[in-house]
């Protein structure tokens, strides 16, 4: 039986992520994961990869507000639903415009000239901060997903990525210096695998729940960033990860597989349950 050793979720692509107990599951994934996403003024995403400083951008998701801070830049909040505790004045609709992730158009909402000021004057050139527009949905690709129609939100191709605590510990018994979960931004971290087990799953099933590992994740520069410090630190653990990971088909190095959301959306996953593994159907 595998167990669900730690949950993840990424409400601004590339930011820094929350360590979370329990979570919603919607069909794109976990509630709010990668439902924000920074970009410059053509709409197109930036990440960690040309960014490494949006590793110092911490954020929380709390009544009703997207809550964005760094040390030295003080916090900026956006609201996140009409309700109660915001007015309706307060969360005006923003403009609606097109963004690019990857090779993928979707629609969003502009969260607004504060939330722009803000991000520019961080990090010092033109961005955006946009919301995955609710009226309009992204798909994941089809080739993977073996047909199904398989929802997303900002993440780089697939609802959740799963990578084991063994594989972790087998990858830094090969490292000089060993390095954290975070470098490789998981969703879910598995325990009661052998290193890479998670490469051989099918599907993982807690009640009506009933998620699907995709796709091997192909790794990049990402995984080279201290996200405590948003500097980069030399070629580790790309270069090692190359002697005994490289995937020739997708041509890069693979650590943790990407899951897609089968049934049971509206359920919750909770740290310390245990997971069925089950064969998913050809």
């Amino acid at each position: 039986m595998i167990r669900l050793a730690a949950l993840n979720v990424y409400p601004v692509k590339s930011c820094r992520g929350i360590a979370l107990t329990s979570a919603l599951v919607t069909a794109a994934g976990l509630e709010h994961d990668r439902e924000w996403m920074i970009v410059t003024p053509e709409g197109r995403f930036l990440t960690q990869r040309e960014e490494p400083r949006l590793a110092l951008i911490a954020v929380a998701v709390d009544d009703g507000t997207l809550v964005l801070s760094t040390a030295g830049a003080g916090e900026l909040r956006v609201p996140v639903d009409v309700g109660a505790s915001v007015s309706r004045a307060a969360r005006a609709p923003g403009r609606s415009v097109e963004v690019t992730v990857w090779r993928d158009r979707c629609r969003a909402i502009d969260e607004g000239a504060a939330a722009a000021d803000w991000l520019s004057t961080l990090l010092g050139h033109p961005l955006r901060l946009v919301r995955l527009d609710p009226a309009h949905s992204r798909a994941s690709d089809a080739a993977w997903t073996g047909g199904l129609e398989a929802l997303t939100r900002f993440s780089d191709g697939f609802a959740l990525l799963a990578i084991s605590t063994a594989s972790l510990a087998d990858l830094n018994g090969r490292l000089a210096s060993p390095l954290p979960m975070n470098r490789f931004r998981p969703n879910l971290v598995l325990e009661g695998l052998p290193p890479y087990g998670e490469d051989g799953l099918g599907d993982l099933v807690a009640g009506d729940l009933r998620l699907r590992c995709v796709k091997p994740c192909a790794r990049c520069v990402v995984t080279t960033t201290d996200q405590e410090s948003g500097s980069r630190s030399g070629e580790e653990p790309m270069r090692t990860l190359r002697s005994y990971r490289w995937n020739p088909a997708l041509k890069g190095v693979t650590f943790g597989q990407n899951l897609i959301v089968v049934a049971g959306a509206g359920g919750r996953l909770e740290v310390g349950m245990e997971l069925q593994s089950l064969i998913s159907p050809a």
